[in-house]
């Protein structure tokens, strides 16, 4: 009964390569030292004196430094080595976790935050440069998902434990933060030094030769659909607690019950779902992905009770295990060997902008017209997505 269980597991983890274990691990570890921005406001409002508008637009400000580095970051993959760019992220990131535990001055902590972002999330899109590279095309997608499920294993395992450490004392939030992203960094530093002293120079050298990502059409039509994507997506951080809250009446630690539920069905069943579908068109998958988890948030005011709230996060996590590995993958497929990391940090750059915006329209909606407006918009969001990847599929193949 179970050997067919366990069968399909083995072949969704076969065959990739040792550089994409250790990649994986490295986000793992960077993912559970994810400790200090979800309680970021929470310490600037009760340790610094912010209100909390002030508060918010401190992590607008990250939110603006995250941008302009995904873009810096993936800018830099095709000059230097993607990997020498993760470690330095990790490096400065872990520094800059350290002193802003430390700071007083509002306006520092202010500048502190842009920088700590403009080199945190440049990470992103070297990672997942170093990812395209490391895998072949027939496993990219599949690379994609391990590092997927390493980052959800982390951000499960980081909020907990920084929780608790925000109750001792903040000081230990910022520097056990602080510290994983330095010891991620030299883990990364150590297993892959030799890999890349062999790298030299090779992605200047084909620089020239590469399709310029801002003259592809397609993919900039994609990346137009991917910030629809991430807009619908971000709710998940602001206004589904919030719904979970108002309209069902749910406590805090009823709400983190619910939202456990879609880590763990990533954790489980992601890697061989994504195996299963590796040979489809990426794209349209995407779209289907798109589709399916607007649905699942389409459904959310129509209900109540703790089963049916699960039930909606179950069909809606169906959709993002669709969607992004397959997202990744059809990137670092239209991307140059010579441009991965531009395309990547364009990508990212899409999530980026999005995560500016999607808590202050989401809250917006909620609050002027409610609820069930914004969650039937984004199942309106979610029909547009399948149209779109379906016709930017075709669109990408008549180009061929």
């Amino acid at each position: 009964m179970f050997r067919p269980v366990l069968s399909a597991y083995r072949e969704a983890f076969s065959g990739l390569d040792r550089a994409i274990w250790l990649l994986s691990l490295t986000t793992l570890v960077n993912r559970s030292g994810t400790m200090v921005l979800p309680f970021l406001v929470l310490y600037l409002t009760q340790k610094q004196g912010f209100v909390a508008t002030d508060a918010g637009k401190a992590l607008g400000i990250y939110g603006l430094g995250g941008v302009l580095g995904s873009y810096l970051g993936g800018w830099l993959c095709d000059r230097i080595s993607a990997r020498r760019v993760m470690v330095g992220s990790l490096a400065l990131a872990g520094i800059g976790f350290i002193t802003l535990g430390q700071l007083e001055s509002r306006a520092a902590i202010l500048v502190n935050i842009f920088l700590l972002a403009l080199v945190a999330e440049g990470f992103r899109p070297a990672n997942s440069a170093a990812l395209a590279a490391a895998a072949p095309p027939e496993l990219r997608t599949r690379a994609f998902a391990l590092n997927r499920l390493a980052v959800n294993l982390g951000m499960s395992l980081g909020p907990t434990i920084g929780g608790f450490l925000a109750m001792i004392d903040y000081d230990w939030l910022f520097l056990v933060d602080g510290a994983s992203s330095l010891f991620a960094a030299g883990v990364l530093a150590v297993a892959f030094h030799a890999e890349d002293r062999q790298a030299g120079e090779a992605p200047k050298a084909a620089a020239a030769a590469e399709r310029s990502p801002w003259r592809d059409r397609p993919f900039l039509a994609m990346m137009a659909l991917f910030f629809l994507l991430a807009m619908i997506t971000f709710q998940m951080a602001s206004t589904f607690p919030l719904t979970l809250r108002d309209l069902y009446g749910f406590h805090e630690g009823r709400i983190g019950l619910v939202m456990a539920v879609n880590t763990v069905i990533i954790v489980l069943f992601e890697m061989v779902l994504v195996h299963r579908v590796s040979a489809l068109d990426p794209l349209r998958l995407v779209g289907i992905g798109g589709f399916v988890f607007g649905l699942g948030m389409a459904l959310l005011p129509f209900g109540s009770g703790f089963l049916y709230a699960a039930f909606t996060v179950v069909v809606w996590t169906i959709g993002e295990m669709l969607a992004f590995p397959m997202s990744a993958g059809a990137v670092a497929s239209r991307a140059g060997e010579a441009n991965m990391g531009l395309y990547m940090g364009l990508y990212t750059l899409s999530f980026e902008g999005a995560w500016v915006f999607a808590p202050v329209i989401g809250t917006w909606v909620y609050q002027v017209y409610g609820a069930k407006t914004l969650w039937v918009g984004c199942g309106v969001a979610g029909v547009v997505l399948l149209i779109g990847f379906y016709g930017v599929s075709s669109w990408s193949r008549s180009l061929r």
